[in-house]
């Protein structure tokens, strides 16, 4: 344990619009007025080859630069990962850094996980703390910083109960499984139960076989058929037609992302989730959202479905949960819970002590004073910045999102702008088709930090141009 202590501790060195899909040239921003620093000409300054926070690690891992780890990693790995050419090796707080000692700034937060950023202190002295203390016991006996987790997700929720995972899709197939086992403990007479599922158009649940099946994209689902059969999708947003899809006696539940990531950042609207309590309540479906990504203050909200006043029987959660640990999380009401018994479910790593400690330490900075109401103006001011910096360029169409989950969709593939900005030292995501610019910072950036993304951002869309012609 003490070698673990040495390695840790030397890498410490409300809502005013919702935007659903639209096809408008430049965005409506709120009116926010923020004194605007002076924005910085550019990102990245010069490098410090070997400064205190690059340890040129690779080399210890027998590792001579990019180049033989990106060739190392393609004879070794199943080819699941079309990743980028870049190595990176150590991070403080929004910035990055790869094995060449280039500074980045980081606006993708290892996909929306990384809310306090790289190597937050405390974070980073809560992990080593239960490093040293207890870090995995399994699900056979009882641990206190899982007790102590789920406590706080109860208290902080409108759940009852909590189930702990390792990831997003595995709390999604937790999920099902216990909308599955609800609707049979509700029909115990029935030879059918329901068992359907409604999901939407740009919907992403995850990659496993149930959840995949939830997942829109065909090109997600197609070379692993058949999934889980009994899912219907219908268009996100869509009042009319989700009244009609689900059914009584048919329909077990139904899976709704309040604002979907990896789908192209689109935000639901309250009579639109409104209507899909009604209806479930109506039917004996139940709701689930998935806040995955969303959720846990990504939104300015600790729930995205705060933000429209509208409760679900189930929530899951997962990426920003434990601060980069792997965590998920199903939330029930006790009406749900009470169907499952033991042994219904279950898994060996779900909620460890190391996990769950850390996951604490996460949730003891977002719930502080001030944090969440930070996210929202930082959010406001940032889709301001951009609304200001991509006005008149012909291939932005809109610029959406809430807090700091951020969208900008073109009207061509975003690829070669996300390529522009990781050269000029901005990493950045896309969603949707391609064609649209997921924006996922930390949430601990500072203003300042934004303003340098949209500078960076800004001077790279001409690149756009050439993708067109």
């Amino acid at each position: 344990m003490s070698s673990l202590n040495a390695i840790l501790s030397n890498s410490i060195t409300p809502t005013t619009n919702l935007h659903s899909p639209t096809n408008s040239k430049i965005p409506k921003v709120s009116s926010i007025h923020l004194q605007c620093a002076r924005v910085h000409s550019s990102l990245v300054s010069e490098p410090e080859k070997k400064s205190s926070v690059v340890d040129s690690s690779s080399s210890k891992a027998g590792f001579l630069g990019s180049k033989e780890v990106i060739e190392t990693e393609g004879n070794v790995f199943v080819r699941t990962y079309a990743r980028v050419p870049l190595v990176l090796e150590s991070g403080k707080g929004c910035k990055l850094y790869d094995v060449d000692g280039k500074e980045y700034l980081d606006m993708t937060a290892g996909i929306a996980v990384n809310s306090l950023g790289h190597c937050d202190p405390d974070w980073v002295k809560a992990v080593v703390e239960q490093a040293n203390t207890l870090t995995h016991v399994s699900n056979v006996y009882y641990s206190i910083p899982q007790v102590k987790l789920a406590k706080r997700l109860i208290e902080s929720s409108f759940a009852d109960r909590v189930f702990f995972s390792n990831s997003g899709t595995e709390a999604n197939e937790a999920a099902i499984k216990f909308a599955r086992k609800y609707q049979r403990h509700l029909h115990p007479d029935e030879k059918q139960p329901p068992t359907e599922f409604i999901s939407f158009t740009h919907s992403f649940h995850g990659r496993t076989m149930g959840s995949v099946a939830l997942t829109s994209k065909e090109h997600y689902r197609l070379p692993f058929d058949p999934v889980m059969p009994g899912v219907t999708f219908i268009e996100y947003g869509n009042i009319e037609e989700a009244k009609k899809s689900i059914v009584a006696r048919r329909t077990a539940a139904v899976f709704v992302e309040p604002i979907q990531g990896e789908g192209g950042i689109y935000s639901a609207t309250k009579e639109f989730l409104q209507t899909l309590r009604n209806v479930c309540n109506d039917t004996g479906a139940l709701l689930v959202f998935d806040e995955v990504q969303c959720g846990l203050g990504r939104t300015g909200y600790l729930w995205a479905h705060e933000v429209y006043g509208v409760t679900p029987d189930i929530m899951t959660l997962a990426k920003p949960l434990a601060g980069g640990l792997p965590i998920g999380a199903t939330l029930t009401t006790e009406r749900v819970a009470a169907a499952i018994n033991f042994g219904d479910h279950g898994s060996t790593f779900a909620g460890g002590p190391l996990v769950c400690h850390a996951a604490i330490a996460v949730l003891d900075k977002i719930q502080k004073p001030g944090f969440l109401a930070s996210v929202t103006k930082k959010g406001l001011y940032f889709k301001e910045l951009l609304a200001q910096k991509t006005e008149g360029n012909q291939h932005v169409k809109e610029i959406r999102g809430l807090g700091l989950i951020v969208g900008i969709e073109l009207d061509v593939p975003a690829s070669p702008l996300v390529d522009a900005c990781r050269e000029a030292g901005l990493l950045i995501l896309t969603a949707g088709n391609g064609n649209v610019v997921r924006l996922v910072p930390p949430l601990i950036i500072s203003e300042q930090e934004l303003e340098q993304a949209a500078e960076v951002l800004a001077k790279c869309l001409p690149v756009l141009d050439q993708t067109a012609t």
